[in-house]
């Protein structure tokens, strides 16, 4: 494994690394893990909740929540935090971080104005609305998907990929919100 994390290290000084060269592995990943568990009721349930809260949100309101987040962060006081990382959606995503060996750093799920709705641990900003990670997957319809490139994350501290997919009502079909896993690429091979 030391091998492996030197050799991308080492890639990632010498050359800029793309996400084509990793995409047959996070397509794997997407189904072989990801899609097994994005649509769990626990995860759809909690999207359409705040859905129901935040659909009628303008632009001005959205900024202010990431505004209020982002002060938020490393602070003593978090109710804005707090809510989106202690849910039964956020337990159930740790849970996947924890069953994954190392292997998912982080998950984000998002609501379909791109607020967060539950998180595996605290992130830098409360809106994802204005990233790829959204503005591939929800914003362009139930069967879209995202692959990021190989990026070292704040955050976790790791050289990691982001697959992003869009999460569906099952029963209506119509995309609700979406789903950002954070992977080591060390794992990717």
């Amino acid at each position: 494994m030391k091998n492996t994390a030197f050799a991308v290290v080492a890639a990632l000084a010498a050359t800029p690394v793309v996400a084509n060269e990793y995409e047959p592995a996070m397509a794997a990943f997407l189904n072989d893990n990801i899609r097994t568990w994005a649509q769990d009721p626990i995860l759809v349930s909690a999207i359409k909740a705040q859905n129901e809260v935040t659909a009628g949100y303008d632009q001005a309101t959205i900024d202010q929540m990431d505004t209020t987040w982002r002060a938020e962060v490393g602070a003593a006081s978090t109710p804005t935090i707090t809510p989106v990382i202690e849910n039964p959606a956020a337990d159930f995503l740790r849970t996947q971080v924890e069953n994954s060996a190392g292997q998912i750093t982080e998950i984000a799920l998002m609501d379909s104005v791109g607020l967060n709705v539950a998180l595996s641990g605290v992130n830098s900003d409360m809106w994802q609305g204005d990233e790829a990670k959204y503005q591939q997957t929800y914003s362009v319809g139930p069967d879209a998907y995202h692959f990021s490139e190989v990026e070292l994350d704040d955050s976790t501290r790791t050289y990691q990929v982001q697959i992003s997919m869009t999460i569906v009502d099952p029963e209506t079909g119509v995309g609700i919100g979406a789903i950002t896993v954070g992977v080591d690429a060390e794992t990717l091979e």
